[in-house]
């Protein structure tokens, strides 16, 4: 990386000691004008007239001794107060000053600086606020919560992004995607926020506050935050259309298989499978809940998912499911194979009780919870078996009731839901998400997903995908700790290169002459993605240069010893949960490991 200054040098130690020399030399200058003009003004406001003393170091050091040797006859209290007064005043004039020649300072060439981050300021903000939340219309001064998402500081000042914008944050473990960003975006929503996480880190940090404004909904088959079942949720409401039992089965396959995986024969037979006994379930009149859909699995030979689809007149699905059952033995058992291994995770009675009907417990409306202000936690552990496919087919039907709602609202929610896909790609594989990010954020449906590595988006979406993924992004967060050497080379030609001025000089008989050359140099080096220091990110933006800014963790905030208490009770509560849960032997390692998740 570059500073502002030292281009030409070549010496460490030569680069800034000119201009500590002139700073100094500057200080001396005006430490002296202000004790010149402001005793000559207090001698003037002591009735003594207008009497400056020589303006030389003599005088600096005579009024350090007395103030009498310089004005006479005046009294040394007025004589220092008018000092404090000039001193206040250049100080309230040069202070800005002096911040603005800091940020030039550090400015690293070729990066955006303050002006160019204007979009991103406070004032950009309101103005974007106001045509998408038309609640703010009237609303003179809003907060700044209310006006955008907070991203972090750039040299001192919020960078906020908008309703609209919808974020990929690539950041690896320990470099704060959970402090600084998850948590700090879902205290400051506005209205109702969808968390994923395999952690209960997140859930302990932001549950008191917000169940302060609303219902929490506690999503925990695998027992991450050992949240007891107090509602269910209708999964096969989203299989009573074809298309909607299409993307309830892609869930379960995208789980299962990467994306160069999802392309072969079984993945596809076995997704067509899943659609149509989905749908057969869905559309019974009956009642029937995903234990059925588990039987017909395995017993290909029952003829009821058949009759169920003729019944509501989907008999393309139909034909295609007998199509399956008639095959060659081998093939058929084969796809059926595949498609109870994908539903694996329905095997297990605590996951299948929270998506099978419950009379005594309340039910999840999807559509209420999009217009509310209440949290909804996805917790999910990932790999073969677990909750994943739920959680991603959970974050699914609030999409889907989002872009219901926005488009009945008039195009947006007001206020907007906001959706925090933390460990997107294991415990929230929506297949179809890149395509979801082109225009989500235009419904007031801010998405915000959060990936330890490119490469980790690609083995979920494909290289097609994530690329696509990357580009519907409006706003791009690179945090510390990206070690893919390709991943950085590539973010360096991206950030650019900025004209770096060279002197040569050359000597002869008619004396020393200077030449100057241009040449480009990279502004980051892939070294200097890598070295990001923990605690700031990368900020790529639409139709703006790269910016570096600093992260702003919650415990950083004015309100952090509040949240720290509200995190130890919400630990201790936890913590009697587990007990209640594995008995009163539970250990503080194993309680600890529990939350590791």
């Amino acid at each position: 990386m570059h500073g502002g200054f030292g281009r030409w040098s070549t010496s460490p130690h030569s680069e800034y000691l000119p201009w500590v020399l002139l700073g100094v030399l500057i200080s001396a200058v005006l430490l002296l004008g202000m004790v010149w003009l402001g005793g000559s003004i207090g001698a003037l406001a002591a009735g003594a007239g207008w009497n400056p003393p020589p303006f030389r170091l003599s005088t600096l050091i005579a009024m350090l001794r007395s103030p009498s040797q310089v004005w006479p006859g005046v009294s040394s209290a007025m004589v220092w107060v008018g000092i404090v007064i000039v001193t206040a005043a250049t100080s309230a004039a040069l202070v800005p000053l002096g911040l603005n020649t800091y940020r030039w300072m550090m400015q690293t060439p070729g990066l955006a600086t303050t002006r160019d981050l204007r979009p991103f300021s406070y004032k950009a903000s309101v103005r974007r606020a106001r045509q998408l939340r038309p609640s703010l219309g009237a609303v003179r001064s809003p907060a700044p919560d209310q006006t955008g998402m907070l991203l972090g500081d750039h040299q001192g000042v919020e960078q906020r992004g908008s309703w609209e914008d919808v974020i990929l944050a690539l950041m690896a473990p320990r470099s704060g995607k959970t402090t600084a960003l998850a948590v700090p975006l879902a205290l400051r929503a506005p209205g109702a926020v969808l968390i994923t996480s395999r952690k209960a880190d997140v859930y302990c940090a932001t549950a008191a506050p917000r169940r302060a404004v609303g219902r929490l909904w506690l999503f925990d088959p695998q027992h991450i935050a050992f949240g007891e079942q107090d509602w269910w949720w209708d999964m096969l409401a989203l299989a009573r259309t074809v298309e909607g039992a299409r993307r309830l089965a892609g869930h379960f396959i995208s789980a299962a298989f990467s994306a160069s995986e999802r392309s072969n024969f079984w993945s596809l037979a076995a997704g067509n499978v899943l659609c149509a006994l989905f749908h057969a379930a869905a559309r019974a009149d009956d009642g029937r809940t995903v234990q059925d859909v588990l039987a017909w699995l395995g017993n290909p030979a029952d003829r009821t998912p058949l009759d169920l689809l003729h019944d509501v007149g989907a008999d393309g699905l139909a034909d295609h499911l007998q199509r399956t059952i008639r095959g060659a033995p081998e093939t058929r058992d084969g796809i059926y194979e595949t498609a109870g291994q994908v539903v694996a995770c329905l095997l297990d009675p605590a996951i299948t009780a929270w998506v099978t009907p419950d009379p005594d417990k309340p039910r999840f409306d999807p559509d209420a919870f999009v217009t509310s202000k209440d949290t909804l936690y996805l917790f999910s552990k990932k790999g073969p078996g677990s909750a994943a496919p739920l959680s991603a087919a959970f974050a699914d039907a609030c999409f889907q009731a989002g872009i219901t709602a926005a488009e009945a609202a008039g195009g947006r929610l007001d206020p907007p839901l906001l959706p925090i896909l933390d460990e997107a790609a294991n415990i929230c594989p929506i297949e179809d998400l890149p395509d979801l990010y082109s225009f989500l954020g235009s419904l007031g449906l801010p998405v915000v997903t959060i990936l330890q590595s490119y490469r980790q988006g690609v083995r979920v979406w494909g290289s097609p995908g994530m690329d696509a993924l990357w580009s519907a992004a409006t706003i791009k967060i690179l945090g510390a700790g990206l070690d893919d050497a390709d991943f950085a080379e590539k973010i360096s030609r991206l950030i650019g290169h900025h004209r770096v001025v060279e002197p040569s000089v050359s000597y002869s008989r008619q004396g020393r002459s200077l030449s100057l050359s241009t040449r480009l140099e990279r502004i980051y080096q892939a070294a200097d993605v890598r070295a990001l220091p923990k605690g700031t990110a990368l900020l790529l933006a639409t139709g703006i240069r790269a910016a570096v800014i600093t992260l702003r963790p919650w415990m950083m905030e004015p309100y952090a010893d509040k949240l720290a208490a509200a995190i130890k009770r919400e630990e201790h509560l936890l913590t009697q949960r587990a007990r209640r849960m594995h008995g009163t032997t539970t250990t503080t390692g194993a309680l600890r490991s529990a939350k590791d998740q």
